[in-house]
């Protein structure tokens, strides 16, 4: 088929792209492209030279979000943006983000070889600071653009430097002022869809031996980034009736957390709960001390809006009934939230057509991670996602995608762009 044959001949570009963002990393093990420092600000220089080598035009927003645009044959018909992020968590792998900003490349490399033009204006949007393990605040890239940032979020301090986010920002071109205004670059309404495509991030697709997923959701959530448990201090010998043991209260909030969660499996209703910080405070703790302060983060994601406000209020009640039996306090900090993120139902009809026509086997997945497209979606704009194969997991430096399944998505994303946008 022709469209696979211009993509096959993009390949180049694409493994001379991973090569230089692999390079771009701060340190090893593995990739660290730190969000508003030198490791992302270098693999946004890249990319830049690679969309100005194919002609693309170049801008820039207040959160310092890069459009590489081909202009359309009508530029005031509604643009469709195929976006992904280019930071990383610390020592990540090499493909988590970087994989959709380069199938945005390849795709319209592959687009101008075949001698076609977009009607509309195609967008490519490599997107700052998606990995919220940085500042603790999601989408902030996305958000931005979209002017959803939510308050205080330029306040936010990163996780290595303490400094914060608008000082990080305005140090990489980026006018904070703007952005805790609510300006956005992107209106909703002048955007006809945003496609993206992203490693797999559990291994469905190893297991079910395709190439690709057509993702059918994004998960929403809702966080405690800082929480703490309030006890008591007090000497290793006390009887346990007088015991405020902010630990075991921990231990055991984790515990209750994983029943409702193993109750939610077997009523077949997905969603995950995760605890990623849990620990005593290491300046006051010892082995002859009752701890009296415990911290914890804590992430709960779901599908759907209901089942997402239904174990909001069941997080809420296993926390007061273990403040009143413990007799300790909860402070959970200020709580974060995500919206679900729906898939538009044509979009992903077109691209199941599309990966029949092509005959690449896909396999309808929902996304078990967050990504930007949520972002997107939560604003009304049409959105779908690809995922590509990758066996073992992300965050990690042994992320494996192999580019040959890189390649199949990105003929069929570069199928969907020729069908829908260049006719």
């Amino acid at each position: 088929m022709q469209i696979a044959q211009s993509v096959a001949a993009s390949r180049a570009l694409a493994t001379g792209l991973f090569d230089t963002l692999r390079r771009d990393s701060l340190d090893a093990p593995g990739v660290t492209r730190d969000p508003y420092g030198p490791g992302e600000q270098r693999a946004h220089a890249t990319i830049e030279q690679a969309a100005r080598d194919l002609g693309l035009e170049i801008a820039r927003d207040a959160a310092a979000n890069l459009y590489m645009t081909w202009p359309g044959r009508d530029r005031a018909a509604k643009r469709v943006v195929i976006g992904s992020h280019l930071d990383s968590v610390p020592h990540g792998g090499n493909f988590d983000g970087a994989a959709g900003v380069i199938a945005g490349l390849v795709a319209v490399d592959a687009l101008k070889r075949q001698g076609l033009a977009p009607a509309c204006d195609l967008t490519v949007m490599a997107i700052r600071a998606e990995e919220s393990v940085w500042f603790e605040v999601s989408y902030i890239g996305s958000r931005g653009a979209l002017g959803t940032l939510p308050d205080g979020a330029m306040e936010a301090l990163r996780r290595d430097t303490r400094r914060p986010l608008s000082a990080h920002i305005a140090e990489c071109g980026g006018n904070p002022d703007a952005l805790r205004a609510g300006a956005r670059h992107l209106d909703p309404a002048s955007l006809r869809a945003y496609l993206e495509v992203h490693i797999e991030q559990a291994p469905s697709l190893v297991e079910a031996d395709r190439p690709v997923a057509i993702c059918t959701g994004i998960p929403g959530n809702f966080r405690f980034p800082a929480a703490r448990i309030e006890g008591a201090y007090d000497h290793v010998g006390l009887p346990r009736r007088f015991r405020r043991d902010a630990a075991l209260a921990g231990a055991e909030f984790f515990v209750a957390l994983d029943r409702v969660w193993e109750e939610y499996d077997a009523r077949g209703i997905p969603m995950a709960c995760t605890i990623g910080r849990f620990h005593t405070d290491a300046d006051a703790h010892g082995m002859t001390i009752i701890p009296g302060e415990f911290r914890f983060s804590l992430d709960v994601r779901a599908y759907d809006a209901a089942v997402l406000a239904e174990l909001e209020r069941r997080v809420d009640a296993i926390i007061a009934e273990i403040e009143q039996r413990r007799r300790v306090r909860f402070d959970i900090g200020a709580r974060a939230r995500a919206a679900v993120g729906k898939v538009d139902p044509s979009i992903a009809a077109a691209l199941t057509a599309g990966a029949e026509t092509l005959g690449i086997p896909v396999l309808q997945l929902g996304s078990p991670a967050s990504h930007d497209a949520a972002a997107f979606a939560a604003c009304g704009v049409p959105m779908g996602m690809l995922f590509v194969r990758n066996r073992n997991g992300s965050h990690n430096p042994r992320e494996a995608m192999e580019i040959k399944d890189f390649l199949a998505a990105t003929t069929l994303l570069t199928w969907w762009l020729a069908e829908e946008c260049c006719r």
